[in-house]
């Protein structure tokens, strides 16, 4: 079934949803008039991009059929590449439309980079990473949060956990987890070469408390002193807190707060989104659903994006996209790859 014949069996349906809205014996069922209603907003959107979609294909058959005169000619050539590109836009906002939403995709998200090969040069750039997440986050609107880091002499970052709240955030952020590649002259290599050195990334959805059920007398926990910046206070008390769930051997650690209890609250948050993951891992492997762009699954293993500083290009692996944008990604500008990302997301969904 094509995009159109998609849409007009919506918009029927859209249409009999309007006519039932005023249908006096619906409107006296308080219950059955709020579902017609919301139905009747979900479907809203679509209807009037299709509305739109349909309108400037008919735009664009009328400019094409005014190439044959004179008159027009040198006008429509004008206008005809602009359509098209209206097209295309608004087809793009169709089919994203036409995805069915993902369950977790108005959920926080939780953070996980890790540095890989290349020793120094990995931790450097897993601290890049993470500035580039902080600045998209801030672009956005969205509160960034750290739960633990550990970062080296150099002022790289060995691994850092952090959450970032705000509105559909999983939503864009989904399609960060794996491996990560740069390929750099170091600022210690004498000699000009190339290192290629790798971090990981895990994207996780925050978990809320009931989706999760934790029986307290499954947890190991404990405390002791936190190490690394934080001043003469870090010595003094144990406040620093690691949660073993016993059952999964799933181990959590927090000792960015300096109480005891906020330690515990935010190794707890880490816990819950921990086994809320493995809840959906499971899931996924028992409906084998193994797609290509490995959306929320986690997974690390994949290579999924190359950063070249020489060429100033970043690479999407899994859509073969490139952009000589390197600086502005790293700046935050991230939805240069995220878009071109969902949109490909769409088109597979669409496909299945």
């Amino acid at each position: 079934m094509n995009l159109l014949s998609k849409f007009e069996a919506i918009e029927y349906k859209f249409q009999d949803l309007e006519r039932r809205m005023s249908d006096p014996e619906i409107i006296s069922d308080q219950k059955a008039y709020q579902l017609i209603v919301k139905q009747h907003a979900e479907l809203e959107q679509g209807v009037l991009l299709f509305r739109s979609y349909k309108k400037v294909l008919h735009d664009l058959k009328d400019a094409e059929d005014l190439l044959t005169d004179p008159e027009m000619k040198e006008m429509v050539e004008e206008e005809i590449p602009k359509l098209k590109n209206e097209i295309d836009t608004l087809r793009s906002k169709i089919e994203q439309f036409l995805v069915p939403p993902d369950p977790n995709d108005h959920r926080n998200a939780v953070v996980e980079i890790r540095a890989g090969t290349g020793g120094d040069e990995a931790c450097l750039f897993s601290m890049a990473l993470f500035r580039m997440y902080k600045k998209y986050s801030e672009n956005k609107k969205w509160k960034v949060e750290i739960i633990s880091e550990s970062i080296t002499g150099l002022g790289g970052l060995k691994e850092i956990s952090f959450v970032i709240s705000g509105h559909n955030v999983y939503r864009r952020l989904k399609y960060e987890s794996g491996t990560h590649r740069v390929q750099r002259v170091p600022d210690t290599e004498s000699s000009g070469r190339i290192h290629t050195s790798a971090s990981t990334v895990a994207i996780l959805p925050e978990a809320e408390e009931v989706d999760v059920n934790i029986d307290t007398k499954d947890l190991r926990i404990d405390t002791y002193r936190a190490s690394g910046a934080g001043g003469q206070h870090v010595n003094k008390t144990d406040s620093a807190v690691r949660i073993t769930h016993e059952p999964t051997g799933i181990v959590v650690a927090c000792q960015d707060e300096r109480s005891q209890f906020q330690n515990k609250e935010k190794s707890m948050r880490m816990l819950r989104t921990k086994l809320y993951e493995k809840q959906v891992e499971d899931k996924h492997k028992a409906e084998s659903a193994a797609r290509k762009l490995q959306v929320g699954s986690g997974d690390r293993s994949q290579k999924i994006r190359t950063y070249n500083y020489p060429q100033k290009r970043v690479t999407d692996h899994r859509i073969n996209f490139s952009a000589h944008e390197l600086q502005s990604i790293l700046e935050g500008s991230l939805d240069i790859v995220i878009e071109p990302l969902m949109k490909a997301d769409a088109i597979e969904k669409l496909k299945e």
